[in-house]
């Protein structure tokens, strides 16, 4: 790809992000987290059970500062710390229930928002975004891994 095509890509997929975003979020009535605590609660709801310390690895940022956001998290009342059975030393994170409440009404909102948008399309359109689902999803997944 060239350079034009990687900026038109990368300017689409972050756009199309933000609409979402802030769209879902005036739906729900709520403030939006800032984007850190959004990539930890994604990463416990992914990985439940996680680690801080592993929660920092697969975030690429210091632990303590994934610490930081659990607390905030935490007081929140969005993420829960579990003591590890096998390791009392280690904490384990998992979501509330009020998390989990949230995080389902945000992708609700968020698929009425895409489908009303998606119906604007053509079908041609829609079908090509359709078969490119799985090629983004491993895009994602390649772009997450690396260093």
């Amino acid at each position: 790809m060239t350079d034009e095509t990687l900026d038109q890509l990368g300017d689409a997929l972050s756009d199309l992000h933000r609409v979402l975003r802030r769209r879902a979020l005036q739906r729900t009535g709520r403030a939006a987290l800032p984007d850190a605590q959004v990539e930890v609660l994604r990463l416990v709801q992914r990985q439940p059970g996680i680690s801080v310390r592993e929660a920092a690895a697969r975030l690429g940022t210091a632990a303590n500062t994934v610490s930081t956001l659990v607390g905030e998290l935490t007081t929140a009342g969005l993420l829960r710390r579990d003591r590890d059975p096998a390791d009392r030393r280690t904490v384990r994170l998992a979501l509330t229930e009020v998390a989990y409440e949230r995080i389902a009404a945000y992708g609700r909102y968020r698929r009425e928002l895409l489908a009303a948008a998606l119906a604007d399309l053509d079908a041609t359109d829609r079908e090509r975004l359709r078969t490119a689902v799985p090629a983004l999803s491993r895009l994602a997944d390649h772009a997450a891994e690396l260093p």
